[in-house]
C-alpha cells in the first residue's frame, strides 16, 4: 500500500546526468515529483535542457562546476555521465537515487508499474548480511527469514550503505558481447535481493542505483573518463570496486537484485568499443589489486580509506599505465572537493557498530 507520504521524501535527492530534455521524467512522475532532483547537464553548457513542469529541481552545467569547484573542478569527467557524481557532493541529503535518461518504469510480471525508487529504499532501510550468505538471500524481505545453521551473531546484520537494481530489455553489456549479441534482450524478472558476499567484487552499474550519501558517498566518485581522458564506460565500475573493498573494510553492505528498470536504448558497440578498448586489457590487472588490497587500521573513515586507495593505485596500476597517476591524484582532489562542500561530513563516517568483523 502507498503511504500518503512519499518514504525518505525530505532525505533523498535523485540525481541525474544528461545532454538532452528530461521528457522521460513525465513516465516516473508518480513516483519521482514529491522528491528533489539534481540534473548535472553534460557537454555544452550553452545548450538549454527542458525540465518537465512541476518538478522540484536545481541544474549545474559545466560553468556552475568550474565556479563552485574552482581548480578542482578538474576531477569531474566532461562528456561522459560520469559527471553525475558531481551531484552527489552537492547534495545535502543523507541518500542519493540515480538513474540515466534513457531508463523508463518497468512492469512486474502482474503487469504492474515497478517503483523503483520505494524497492530501493527498502533495500537501503533494512540491513545487509555480507559476513554470511542466506540461501533464502535477503532474509528480511517479507515471507523469507534466515535458513537453519545460520549463526544467530550475524543475524543482526551490518548497514546497508548500497542498494544496486536492475534492468530489463536492453541488458548493460560490454562492447563485444554487444557486437556478438546486438538482438539479446533480457526479459527474465526474478524476483530476488541478495547482500554481495564480503570479499567478492561486482560490475556496479550507475543507471540503476541508490546509496547511503553518508555511509559511502565519498568513496562514490565515478573517476577521470569521457573527454580528454584514455577510457570511457568503467566509471561506475570504479566506484563500484572503490565502494566495495571500502564496505567491506568498515563493515558495511551491499545488496544487488530488486528494483528493475526498463532500459530502451541500446548504445552503439562500435562507439563503445572505442571507449572500453584500454578498460578491456586493464581490467585484467585493475581486479586483483582491489581483491588483494588491504587497509591499515587507520583507515577509520571513507574518505581516510579513499585518500589510502589512491596512495596504492598510484603505486601499484600506475605501472600498468600513466593514466592510474592521473586517476589517483583526481581521486585525492574528489576527496578535497568533497570536504570543501560537505565540512560537517568530513571524516564523519565512523566505523559502524564498532570495528569491522
Amino acid at each position: 500500500m502507498a503511504s500518503s507520504t512519499p518514504a525518505l521524501k525530505d532525505e533523498l535527492d535523485i540525481v541525474i546526468p544528461t545532454i538532452r530534455n528530461l521528457d522521460f521524467l513525465e513516465m516516473w512522475r508518480p513516483f519521482f515529483e514529491p522528491y528533489h532532483l539534481i540534473i548535472v547537464q553534460d557537454g555544452d553548457p550553452s545548450k538549454t535542457i527542458k525540465v518537465p513542469e512541476g518538478f522540484d529541481y536545481e541544474l549545474y552545467n559545466r560553468n556552475d562546476i568550474n565556479k563552485i569547484l574552482g581548480p578542482r573542478a578538474s576531477c569531474i569527467s566532461f562528456k561522459d555521465s560520469a559527471c553525475r557524481c558531481f551531484g552527489y557532493m552537492v547534495s545535502k541529503k543523507k541518500y542519493i537515487y540515480t538513474i540515466d535518461d534513457d531508463c523508463f518504469v518497468a512492469k512486474d510480471p502482474s503487469g504492474a508499474d515497478i517503483n523503483a525508487l520505494e524497492q530501493h529504499i527498502k533495500n537501503l532501510l533494512c540491513p545487509s548480511t555480507p559476513h554470511f550468505f542466506n540461501t533464502l538471500y535477503d532474509p528480511f524481505r517479507d515471507g523469507a527469514d534466515f535458513v537453519r545453521g545460520y549463526p544467530f551473531s550475524l543475524r543482526e546484520g551490518v548497514p546497508t550503505a548500497v542498494s544496486h537494481g536492475l534492468w530489463l530489455n536492453i541488458p548493460d553489456y560490454d562492447a563485444p558481447t554487444q557486437l556478438v549479441k546486438p538482438l539479446e534482450r533480457n526479459t527474465r524478472y526474478v524476483d530476488m535481493v541478495l547482500t554481495i558476499p564480503k570479499g567478492t567484487l561486482f560490475p556496479m552499474c550507475g543507471m540503476n542505483l541508490a546509496f547511503d550519501r553518508e555511509l559511502i558517498g565519498p568513496a562514490m566518485y565515478f573517476g577521470l573518463m569521457g573527454d580528454g581522458q584514455p577510457i570511457g564506460r568503467y566509471d561506475d565500475m570504479w566506484a563500484g570496486w572503490c565502494c566495495k573493498v571500502i564496505c567491506d573494510h568498515l563493515g558495511l553492505g551491499i545488496k544487488t537484485g530488486l528494483p528493475y528498470i526498463y532500459h530502451s536504448k541500446a548504445s552503439n558497440p562500435f562507439v563503445n568499443l572505442k571507449k572500453e578498448y584500454l578498460g578491456i586489457f586493464w581490467q585484467e590487472e585493475i581486479i586483483p589489486f582491489f581483491q588483494s588490497h588491504t587497509f591499515s587500521k587507520d583507515c577509520t573513515s571513507v574518505q581516510k580509506c579513499y585518500v589510502e586507495l589512491s596512495k596504492q593505485v598510484k603505486e601499484k596500476l600506475g605501472k600498468v599505465d600513466p593514466y592510474f597517476v592521473k586517476l589517483a591524484d583526481a581521486m585525492v582532489t574528489w576527496i578535497e572537493a568533497w570536504d570543501m562542500l560537505n565540512p560537517a561530513s568530513k571524516d564523519s563516517s565512523k566505523l559502524p557498530n564498532g570495528s569491522s568483523k
